[in-house]
């Protein structure tokens, strides 16, 4: 099921919010930099999106400019949904 871009917004903070509500997610720009998000919230996070949005991120889009930013996984969701 392919989502559009503000129903994947609100589906990507909903997500979000369950890993760590204590979060300001959509203001944070540097979760992976500044170490906001840790190994264990990033597999969890991987793994709810994959079954959420159906697609599928390989290792090599684990990295800190897909993941830094609601707005990053938002573009990355939306690119691995059109592949």
């Amino acid at each position: 099921m392919e989502y559009g871009g503000s129903q994947i917004m609100e589906k990507l903070m909903n997500i979000l919010m369950e890993i760590d509500s204590s979060i300001a997610w959509d203001k944070e720009e540097k979760l992976i930099d500044d170490r906001i998000m840790d190994s264990f919230m990033v597999i969890s996070l991987i793994s709810e999106l994959e079954d959420q949005f159906q697609i599928e991120i390989d290792a090599s889009e684990i990295i800190p400019e897909n993941l830094n930013s609601v707005n990053a996984m938002w573009r990355m969701i939306t690119k691995l949904q059109e592949s």
